[in-house]
């Protein structure tokens, strides 16, 4: 196994892969919690259908990806948050709506100019060939904003997590709070769907969250459990992809699912000794 890690490493696009893949497994884990706490974690999912056609749109103008796509699924994220608060639309509706809507037209983009080739089965289930130099020195100087970000404005963000209308009352801008959150969401969407793909990358931002919870109670703690979780998941995940030749977000979140029914095994027999007692 350690020739196989040693192999691993000499190759250029793997060392690039697992390091950009650190970066944008803990920054997502950290946002991760207060958006599974405030039940957003499916916009997620829908910023990743609209960061599909996004990249299908960059690939057609021949444009680089995150510089498309960074700008669109950050105006999206915005309105997506807009339209869930205020809108008569319901949540989950409106995600709906926007994530198949996005899905559609980046299907049909790509169906009109470069057809299903290798490039769009790497957008949609991940690639660690897909991340160029200048990909991944983007990702991780915006990986490193994003935590940065979270850890400057980390009382608000705990704030506005457990109890919005308390942190207003004490004149927190909750608006800008949620806004906030959705624009990094919105970025570490895009950052990772080189690695993860577009219909799995919402996995490396619920899972860590959900796992930690089996058993952490605390928010500190939830959050820094979390985030070692996200990065042994991929690190594993990276190893398996590599070794067994397999796409690199399903195996990632393969990881993550076993993880978090190694959790909530521990939790139930946790509970049930608890119980007893």
């Amino acid at each position: 196994m350690i020739d196989t890690i040693i192999q691993m490493f000499s190759y250029p696009f793997m060392v690039r892969a697992v390091i950009v893949g650190t970066f944008i497994a803990l920054a997502s884990s950290l946002l991760g919690v207060s958006l599974v706490l405030k039940r957003f974690s499916m916009i997620g999912d829908g910023l990743s259908h609209v960061g599909f056609g996004t990249l299908a749109l960059a690939t057609a103008l021949n444009a680089a990806p995150l510089t498309v796509s960074i700008p669109i699924v950050v105006i999206a994220a915005f309105f997506l948050l807009r339209i869930t608060e205020n809108s008569k639309i319901k949540g989950d509706a409106a995600i709906a709506l926007i994530s198949t809507g996005s899905l559609a037209i980046g299907v049909m983009i790509v169906s009109k100019t470069t057809g299903l080739n290798t490039d769009v089965c790497n957008y949609l289930f991940g690639s660690i060939l897909g991340i160029s130099k200048w990909d991944a020195n983007l990702s991780i100087a915006l990986c490193i904003t994003i935590i940065i970000t979270f850890v400057l404005f980390y009382n608000r963000i705990f704030s506005i997590t457990f109890d919005e209308p308390f942190s207003q009352a004490t004149g927190t801008n909750s608006k800008f709070v949620n806004m906030l959150i959705a624009m990094l969401t919105a970025l570490i969407i895009v950052l990772g769907m080189r690695i993860m793909g577009a219909l799995l990358i919402s996995s490396l931002i619920v899972f860590p969250s959900l796992t930690s919870m089996r058993l952490c109670k605390r928010y500190k703690a939830v959050i820094i459990n979390s985030a070692i979780i996200s990065v042994a998941c991929l690190w594993i995940g990276m190893f398996i992809s590599y070794y067994f030749d397999t796409p690199s977000g399903a195996s990632i979140v393969i990881c993550n699912i076993i993880v978090f029914f190694v959790y909530w095994l521990i939790s139930c027999i946790k509970g049930n000794i608890l119980h007893e007692k």
